[in-house]
């Protein structure tokens, strides 16, 4: 088992150098991150979908992006998203159904 460092903070514990080469900047997990992570919604329990997403949203760095795919067409969540973070998102529809919506979301703070 790998060594495990606690932080007193979330700064402290992304600014570290890492020490895989293979991990990216701001993360000492060892894993690579996708170019584009595209985010299946139907794969999360409803009780907890928008707060899940909206998680992943806010989790990505300034001018990274990620792919939403629902089997509907998500506007309360993006009108949601929109009354949250106003234009710190931009949103755009890659498919528009019938069957699959996918949408990007970048973060372009």
């Amino acid at each position: 088992m790998g060594h495990i460092d606690i932080h007193r903070s979330r700064s402290e514990a992304t600014n570290q150098t890492p020490t895989n080469e293979s991990a990216t900047a701001g993360c000492t997990c060892g894993e690579v991150d996708e170019e584009l992570p595209e985010l299946d919604v139907q794969t999360i329990p409803h009780a907890v979908r928008h707060a899940a997403i909206f998680g992943a949203i806010e989790s990505l760095r300034p001018g990274s992006a990620m792919v939403i795919s629902a089997t509907h067409n998500p506007v309360p969540l993006l009108t949601q998203l929109s009354a949250k973070h106003g234009p710190t998102y931009n949103t755009r529809y890659l498919d528009e159904g019938p069957e699959r919506w996918r949408i990007l979301v970048r973060n372009v703070a």
